[in-house]
């Protein structure tokens, strides 16, 4: 069974959809380490005392210092995925490349649009008709790492932050269930630049349908879909 650590700095709700796939067999993992920079962050609570680990980021005396031991910890626990999953702190190059081709991130926009915070107030404010969510590859560069899912939903008429977001969150969970799926069966892989799915190149990244399956568009010598 695969091995699954995530990376969390707040109440970990993306943390408790993958905790509900793997408690409904739906997601063939465990988690064997929840990991946070925020000692009060309510995502531990979701995981038993011995699976927690954390530490205040903020009195280390750098960023290299706090990822140094948060990298150690996260390699104990031997995990074959790490996931960030509303892990609010930029990871240092070391970090990243000490798990690189394993380390995942969702991200509340649909990249390359909107990196970084406040992602559904800049794209109300730019008057978007579409928003989402994407989970990605992480590389040094902030959220600019491969994209291997996509989930879209409509900006509506009169929509304000909250309701952008709530509608956003309702699709992260599924998205990210279905791409790690896609990881833990051995079927996703990164190699370099190109992400490779059944050992297909993906170029163009799955989006995530009203049923919760990826699908894969325009992608040459690729089925129409892919069933997880």
């Amino acid at each position: 069974m695969q091995r699954i650590a995530v990376l969390a700095s707040g109440r970990g709700s993306n943390l408790q959809a993958i905790i509900d796939a793997i408690s409904a067999g739906d997601l063939a993992a465990g988690i064997v380490g929840v990991f946070s920079d925020k000692p009060a962050a309510a995502a531990l609570q979701r995981v038993a005392p011995e699976l927690r680990w954390s530490a205040d980021a903020r009195a280390y005396p750098s960023r290299e210092d706090f990822d140094a031991d948060l990298a150690d910890a996260v390699a104990a626990c031997r995990p074959d995925w790490v996931v960030c999953a509303g892990y609010l702190r930029i990871l240092g190059d070391a970090f990243v490349e000490r798990f690189r081709d394993r380390l995942l991130n969702i991200h509340p926009s649909l990249l390359p649009k909107y990196p970084g915070l406040r992602t559904h107030a800049r794209a109300i404010a730019d008057g978007e008709r579409e928003h989402g969510a994407s989970v990605h590859f992480v590389i040094p560069e902030l959220d600019a790492g491969n994209v291997i899912a996509q989930a879209v939903v409509p900006v509506l008429a009169g929509d304000d932050v909250d309701s952008l977001s709530a509608r956003v969150l309702a699709v992260e969970h599924p998205l990210l269930v279905a791409v790690l799926r896609l990881a833990v069966s051995g079927r996703l892989a990164e190699q370099g630049t190109t992400i490779s799915v059944d050992g297909h190149p993906l170029f163009t990244a799955l989006r995530l349908d009203s049923a919760g399956v990826l699908h894969a568009h325009h992608v040459p010598g690729a089925s129409p879909s892919v069933p997880v």
